[in-house]
């Protein structure tokens, strides 16, 4: 077992360091919400009503709707400014006689353990419970929540049970039960006949849970004769760490790229999708060098200045062709202003040769 809380029993000047455990637990099959079709688990998330976001349990506080409405948001802070005297002490009352505790307000029940050197007065503290046949009534605040409770003896265990507070118990309003009834002396001694017939001593080890007992054969008959399915891989973008962060950064930024492309006003088209590869050179058929050739002749000047600006364009285009993508356009026609310019300074040089 583990320790849940640990602390000290204070009565008078008398303390018990002491450790709490939790005395009882349950024993139903642990069951998960499944997708019919598929197994795949159940999840839900904490969805803010208002805006439908997701909400991280760092945002998330406690609220309190008053009547007209409003509502009073409480944080962490606040809760720690509130009093817990008894966060780590289990402060003895007074002591009462067992049998005026009634047993509708028993919640849960704890063992106490004692630290190796308090032995001895836990040992006097369970002595005077027995020799005196009360319970100690006592308040103690676990996970922070202050709570009643009672302190009385299991075998050689002092136990701790949590009761309810007294506006926690509901009253049993049933207005058929004053109604008057009649019973004959011949069926009140008929049904104490029967309860004798039933009388016995109580021991719960001969009871069973016969649901839970069948649900477990249950399983374990559809694990033996093979009717299981293997437990569903997680989607693609959970395999890997991170992978589904790194799908949607390489979207975020596709979009960042187009967004940018439009402010420009480039043609979106013209951008990389995050399927595609790494542009290769950029290749131009020899048809279209043709007509670019042809343009920018038409365009290009015959003085020296058109044969500078020539070189100046074939300077800017070399040696960028691996990662051109969107600036293609550009480049060609930069090449094609090169090759138009020398196409031109070509003839001029023919002539200076003959006339010399």
């Amino acid at each position: 077992m583990r320790a849940i809380w640990k602390g000290a029993v204070a009565f008078g000047l008398v303390n018990v360091p002491v450790r709490l455990y939790a005395a009882t637990g349950e024993h139903e099959v642990r069951l998960h919400q499944v997708h019919r079709e598929d197994g795949g688990r159940i999840r839900y998330r904490k969805v803010c009503s208002i805006d439908g976001e997701a909400v991280e349990w760092s945002d998330i506080a406690k609220g309190y709707e008053t009547e007209d409405g409003e509502l009073v948001v409480l944080t962490d802070e606040d809760f720690e400014q509130l009093p817990l005297a008894t966060e780590r002490e289990i402060e003895v009352l007074e002591f009462v006689p067992a049998d005026q505790v009634d047993p509708i307000m028993l919640q849960k029940t704890y063992y106490l353990e004692p630290d190796r050197t308090a032995a001895k007065p836990y040992a006097l503290l369970r002595g005077a419970l027995e020799e005196t046949d009360r319970v100690a009534v006592v308040k103690v605040a676990i996970r922070q929540r202050e709570s009643m409770a009672v302190l009385r003896v299991r075998d050689k265990v002092i136990v701790l049970q949590t009761l309810l507070w007294p506006d926690e118990v509901r009253e049993a309003d049933f207005p058929v039960l004053d109604d008057d009834v009649t019973v004959r002396p011949q069926e009140l001694t008929m049904a104490s006949s029967l309860v004798e017939s039933l009388a016995g001593d109580f021991d719960p080890s001969q009871y069973e849970d016969a649901y839970v007992a069948a649900l477990e054969q249950l399983i374990e008959t559809k694990v033996s004769s093979g009717d299981t399915q293997a437990r569903p891989a997680p989607p693609e973008e959970e395999a890997g760490e991170g992978g589904g962060e790194v799908v949607d950064l390489l979207a975020a930024l596709q979009r960042s790229v187009e967004k940018a492309r439009a402010a420009r006003g480039e043609d979106a088209d013209d951008a990389p999708t995050e399927k595609e590869k790494p542009a290769a050179r950029t290749r131009t058929t020899s048809g279209t060098r043709t007509r670019a050739t042809k343009d920018a002749a038409g365009e290009a000047s015959t003085d020296k200045g058109a044969k500078g600006r020539g070189r100046k364009a074939g300077a800017a285009t070399s040696g960028t062709g691996d990662d051109a993508t969107s600036g293609t356009g550009t480049r060609r026609r930069s090449a094609a202003a090169k090759e138009g310019a020398d196409e031109q300074a070509t003839p001029r040089r023919r002539a200076r040769s003959k006339a010399s």
